[in-house]
Formats: C-alpha cells, sequence, structure tokens
C-alpha cells in the first residue's frame, strides 16, 4: 500500500486484442471506482494491446481523465499472456499491480477497494475477485464460475488457484517471479504456485465482482482448453489425463449441467450448448496433454488470433448499488 491507506495506488494492467465492444465498458467501470465513497483518482491504467485493428487503442485514449492511460504494444508473434503482463508491470509505477482482461467489467464501484484490501497482510502477495457471466454467457460456462467463484471470501486460501482476468499483485514479488512468459496459458496459476510455495498468502475476494463476457465459439472454447493443458502438463508434470478421464468428465458434467439446467428452468434454450461446450472443453484438454513439442508460431496463431453438481445460489444481497451501463441493452 503506498501513502493514506484509504487510497491506496495502484497500477492497472489491461491486456487486449480487439477488444473495441468491450473496453469501453471496463473503462468506465473503473473510472466509477470509489475507495472509502471518494472518487478514484491515484491510479494509473496501462493498455497492453497486441495488434488490434478495430479501434481498441483508440477508444482507449479517451480515457484520459481522472487517470492517465499508458498503451504498450506488442507484436502479434511475440505475445503470450505471461510476455503481455510481464511488459504491462515493466510499465507500471505503483507497489500494487491489478490484472484484468478487456472483457470484463467491475459490478460494483468498490470492486477495486476490495481487490486491494488484502494487502494490508504484508505476506499477500496475490488477491483475485468473484467472476460471473452474463445473460450471452454459456450455460456451462456460468456453472464452472459459480463452482471456482464461490460468495464467500478466504483471506488465505490454501490451494494456489487464481484467475488473472480480476487478479491483483504485489509487485515486490513479481519481481522476485516474473510471469512465465513461454507458457501457451495458466500464467497465474504457475505464478500463484510459485508464491504458495515460497509461503506467500493468497486472498480470494467475493465482493471484488466483475462480469467476464465470454461468447466464445465451439472452436475457441476447444482452442482455449488445449492451450491451458499444454500449460498445466507444463506446470505439473506428473498429472495425466487419458480416455477414461475424458469420458468420466464429459459425461459427469454434461450429467450435471442438465439437471442444473432443469432445475433453473431453462433446459430447452440450453440443452445443445451444454453438450457442445462441455465436449470441446474436455477434447480440447485430452488434446492439450497429447501435445508434445513447443509452442510454434503457428500455434500461438490458433490459440490467440483465431478466426473467428452445483446448486443454484441466490446472490448475496450488498449494500452497495451496482454501477449502471448504458451500452449493456446493445448486447440483448
Amino acid at each position: 500500500m503506498t501513502g493514506d491507506p484509504g487510497l491506496p495506488r495502484a497500477s492497472i494492467v489491461i491486456r487486449a486484442y480487439n477488444e473495441a465492444r468491450h473496453i469501453e465498458r471496463l473503462l468506465t467501470g473503473i473510472r466509477q471506482q470509489t475507495f472509502t465513497r471518494k472518487p478514484v483518482e491515484d491510479i494509473e491504467v496501462i493498455l497492453v494491446d497486441s495488434g488490434s485493428s478495430d479501434g481498441t487503442v483508440e477508444i482507449a485514449r479517451q480515457f484520459q481523465a481522472p487517470f492517465p492511460i499508458h498503451v504498450v504494444h506488442i507484436q502479434p508473434e511475440e505475445f503470450t499472456f505471461g510476455r503481455s503482463l510481464n511488459r504491462g508491470i515493466e510499465q507500471a509505477q505503483s507497489s500494487l499491480i491489478v490484472i484484468v482482461s478487456a472483457h470484463i467489467y467491475p459490478v460494483y464501484p468498490d470492486w477495486l477497494e476490495h481487490l486491494l484490501a488484502p494487502f494490508a497482510d504484508v505476506q499477500v502477495v496475490l488477491a483475485y475477485g468473484k467472476q460471473r457471466g452474463n445473460h450471452l454467457s454459456h450455460f456451462s460456462e456460468q456453472q464452472i464460475f459459480a463452482t471456482w467463484y464461490p460468495d464467500q471470501s478466504q483471506a488465505r486460501q490454501d490451494h494456489p488457484f487464481c484467475n488473472n482476468a480480476n487478479a491483483a499483485i504485489r509487485r515486490r514479488a513479481w519481481e522476485e517471479h516474473p510471469y512465465d512468459e513461454s507458457l501457451s496459458g495458466l500464467e497465474d496459476l504457475e505464478w500463484a504456485n510459485w508464491a504458495a510455495q515460497k509461503g506467500y498468502a493468497i486472498s480470494y475476494i467475493a465482493e471484488a465482482e466483475i462480469i467476464h463476457v465470454h461468447q466464445e465459439s465451439p472452436s475457441s472454447v476447444f482452442n482455449r482448453y488445449r492451450r491451458e493443458a499444454i500449460a498445466f502438463k507444463h506446470i505439473y508434470p506428473h498429472q495425466r489425463f487419458g480416455r477414461l478421464d475424458l469420458v468420466r468428465l464429459v459425461t459427469s458434467n454434461i450429467a450435471s449441467d442438465l439437471r442444473q439446467a432443469a432445475k433453473q428452468k431453462v433446459l430447452l434454450q440450453s440443452i445443445s450448448g451444454i453438450f457442445w461446450f462441455r465436449w470441446m472443453q474436455f477434447w480440447g484438454t485430452y488434446q492439450g496433454y497429447r501435445h508434445h513439442g513447443p509452442l510454434t508460431w503457428q500455434l500461438r496463431q490458433t490459440f490467440y488470433y483465431p478466426l473467428n453438481k452445483i446448486q443454484p445460489q441466490q446472490q448475496p444481497a450488498r449494500p452497495v448499488e451496482p454501477i449502471r451501463y448504458p451500452d449493456l441493452e446493445k448486447d440483448s
């Protein structure tokens, strides 16, 4: 933390590629953030753009107040998630680094305050917040969010899971261990695993809630889980994922999703998406485990630049009015 503990300074690093549809909403949400009911001003935003051609950078440059926005360019052939983060953090001026994807947006104006609060504990080097989908999210994706991001916070969790779509880290820890630039994905898990092994603390903050907009085609879902499986195998080389795992996880997750969709009375509109999403998720995972060899430029193109049992939970009430986004009707 720096300066006034009620207004911690932070650098927000955003990774983006052709995110013109979403970047304005994210920056609007950041602009609406408050610290102990004071407007957010003592931050900077660093946009790491990897070759956008749709006006993403031009839209971002319009948001130069009340905080500065710095643009860092990275060539598509250089891109990995870890490399883009390292380039952005190198430019950051503050001791706390907030990491977000360009296609998320905060739900509440105290999102940033809650996400940074755990760093009052000097042992905490990583905090991450809740993620939820919107009305356009695939049903199975919503089930994943509900499983991975519960409604209860955990000040010190006992495992290394996290997600860099909505996270914050302490810069001095990153200086000890920058993000692995060789991984095809899961650079966040590798970093969290390192932090846990070093004895640092990781916090999960349910109140730091964002909407994560994933509108992926079947091939995009396949590629996402394939690249993550390649990375997971690198991080945990003794783990295995065979044909029996494929069959077991496809069938069990489809069955669970169908039950939940029936309980929520959305089965008819969700059934086809449940089948293809779960198949692509685990078929991609299986193929990722079978991959051998380097992460070539052709493979990176495929991954990053493609052609185009859960109980329903009632959201806990919060005494905070959510941010109103005038452009949300565009997604209807």
